[in-house]
């Protein structure tokens, strides 16, 4: 038994646990919201506005551009028309020269006609017979349309010719006439009859140059 080791349990020593140390937070600096000052306000406005003002001034400018080009051009080409006039061939401008006072001549001799017939029936019986000749009045019924004033005055003059019917009719002037017989249509309207005669006149002349 002198053999046997005594063993001996290790001592055991049971430290405290330390609490783990927090370091303390630290305190963040947080921006304090403010309101706007009035001066903050009144800058933002004037910066607003003159933005606005800056943006309003590029549109009126290109607008204006704009409307300057298409008045140029609008006056370019009353330029280039009356230029046009000035270049047209002589010919073109006296046949237009010919035409506006043979418009004229229509006018004044219409005028000057209807007065004729007017004051003396007997001119207008005679155009009237003319025209129912023309037409074969004495083998159809010829009708005849006059302003209501010159049927009244022909009235007396016509009574003796037969086959011819007087119808009044307000869309033609003084001195006007229409003349039917069945597919037969003569227009003897002064203005008609002195285009007639003005062409036949400017024919002469042009034929005897």
């Amino acid at each position: 038994m002198s053999n046997v080791v005594r063993w001996l349990a290790p001592e055991l020593h049971v430290g405290k646990v330390q609490a783990p140390v927090l370091e303390p937070e630290v305190a963040q600096d947080v921006p304090v919201l403010r309101p706007p000052t009035l001066e903050e306000i009144q800058a933002i406005e004037d910066a607003a506005r003159e933005e606005g003002y800056q943006a309003g001034l590029a549109r009126g400018h290109e607008e204006g551009f704009a409307q300057g080009q298409a008045e140029v051009r609008r006056l370019i080409a009353q330029i280039d028309g009356i230029l046009d006039n000035f270049t047209r061939p002589l010919a073109r401008l006296e046949d237009e020269v010919t035409a506006a006072l043979g418009e004229l001549a229509v006018r004044i001799a219409g005028s000057l006609v209807g007065r004729a017939y007017d004051a003396d029936p007997v001119l207008l019986s005679d155009l009237v017979s003319e025209a129912v000749d023309a037409v074969g009045g004495a083998s159809r019924e010829v009708e005849v349309r006059l302003h209501p004033d010159d049927i009244a005055a022909l009235a007396p003059l016509m009574a003796m010719m037969t086959g011819i019917r007087l119808v009044p009719d307000l869309a033609l002037g003084r001195g006007d006439l229409r003349v039917h017989a069945e597919a037969v249509r003569i227009d003897g309207t002064l203005e008609a009859r002195l285009r007639g005669a003005l062409e036949r006149v400017i024919h002469k002349s042009g034929a005897a140059a």
